[in-house]
C-alpha cells in the first residue's frame, strides 16, 4: 500500500516504526515499510477497496490527520512493473515514475493527456496507472505538473521505479 502526503512537512510526520506497530496491532500481518515516504507491505484477508477504507479510518484516528491510502495487491504490483511501457527509454529509474490513481481517469481526459506532447518527457496511460519519464528530473517538469491530483481531478500518488521494485521484492 502507498500512503499519500506523509512526511512532507512538520505537521504530517509519521515514524515508520510507529506505523508498523500501529498496523500490526490493528491485526495486519507481516507489516514491512520501505523508506520514510509511506510505502507499506502487509498481509490481510481484506480486498483492496475495503482495505483502503479501513486503513484511512484507522490512520486518521491514530495520527490525527487524513491520509489517502492506495492499495495494490501483489499481483497488481507485478502487473504494473511487467507492463513497463517506457522502460526502453527510462535509463535513470529514479526519474521513471508511476502515478497511482484512486480511480480511472475519465476516457476523454485520459485521451487528451496521452495525446499531449511533453517532449523530451514521455507519458503512457494504463488503467489506474500513469507511467512517466522525466529525463530532466521532476522538479521543473511540465508533465509532472499535469500529473498532480489537482490537474488530474483524481486522487493520486507517485513512486519511482526503483521504489516499486523494492516494494515488489519486500512483498515477494
Amino acid at each position: 500500500m502507498l500512503l499519500r502526503g506523509i512526511n512532507l512537512g512538520p505537521s504530517r510526520r509519521v515514524r515508520m516504526e510507529a506505523l508498523r506497530q500501529l498496523l500490526g496491532s490493528a491485526g495486519y500481518g507481516n507489516v514491512r515499510t520501505h523508506v520514510q515516504s509511506g510505502n507499506v507491505v502487509l498481509e490481510t484477508a481484506l480486498g483492496p477497496a475495503r482495505l483502503e477504507r479501513a486503513l484511512e479510518q484507522q490512520l486518521a484516528g491514530a495520527l490525527g490527520f487524513d491520509v489517502d491510502v492506495f492499495v495494490r495487491t501483489l499481483r497488481q504490483l507485478e502487473a504494473v512493473l511487467a507492463h513497463d511501457p517506457l522502460g526502453s527509454e527510462a535509463v535513470d529509474r529514479s526519474r521513471y515514475l508511476v502515478t497511482f490513481l484512486r480511480e480511472h481517469l475519465p476516457p476523454e481526459r485520459a485521451a487528451r493527456l496521452a495525446a499531449e506532447d511533453f517532449s523530451p518527457e514521455r507519458l503512457a496511460v494504463n488503467g489506474r496507472e500513469l507511467y512517466s519519464w522525466h529525463p530532466g528530473g521532476v522538479g521543473r517538469s511540465e508533465l509532472a505538473k499535469r500529473l498532480s491530483e489537482r490537474s488530474l481531478g483524481v486522487t493520486a500518488t507517485a513512486r519511482n521505479w526503483n521504489t516499486l521494485q523494492k516494494l515488489l521484492a519486500l512483498a515477494g
